[in-house]
Formats: C-alpha cells, structure tokens, sequence
C-alpha cells in the first residue's frame, strides 16, 4: 500500500482507509504507521469518528484486539458490526473481529 502524499492528517487517513478491501480490516495502529507515527493511534480514532464521508469505510477499522468501536461514527459497534457481516467478516464473539484471519497484513 502506497502512502498518500500532500493530504491534511485526517485526509490523510481517511485516504488510508479508503484503500482497505472489502472482508478485510485494518487497526488504528496500522494506519498511525502507514502515516510515519506523525499521529498517534488515538488520533486515527478520532479521525475516523469525525467522518461523516459514507464512501470511506470506517467500519473496516478496529483496535489491536479486533474490537469494534463502541461509538462507531455512523450509529454505533452494532452497525459496525453489521457492515463488516455483510462483507463476510468473522468475529471471535459479539464485539471482536476474527483479527488473525481477516487483518489485512502490510508488507
């Protein structure tokens, strides 16, 4: 995955997440290094929850462990959930993601 170029922070990252397939997931971890470690996982957070932009795919990112976001931007981890079943995402129990098969792994 190339790193977008010449984009404001949040750009920045909503760029990032724009580019994650469908049936995979990233980590706010993963983004922040896509990004040099110029923000700080939290800060991807906070990206995320700010967009309004309903063709960026905030739902394909979850925390280290694969948990959902409890406050997913667009009405909550249940809708989060539901977008991320309808991609044919597995999850270990309610609120966590199957990370070790559905991570999208960065070379």
């Amino acid at each position: 995955m190339t790193k977008p170029k010449n984009l404001k922070p949040f750009e920045k990252i909503y760029e990032i997440v724009r580019r994650i397939p469908p049936g995979k997931v990233m980590t706010y971890g993963q983004i922040a290094l896509q990004l040099n470690r110029k923000i700080s996982p939290r800060v991807v957070g906070w990206a995320l929850h700010a967009n309004k932009d309903l063709n960026t795919p905030c739902h394909r990112v979850v925390d280290r462990n694969g948990r959902l976001a409890p406050n997913f931007a667009f009405d909550g981890w249940r809708e989060q959930r539901k977008r991320l079943l309808t991609e044919r995402v597995e999850f270990k129990d309610e609120m966590h993601v199957d990370i070790e098969k559905f991570l999208l792994r960065l070379s």
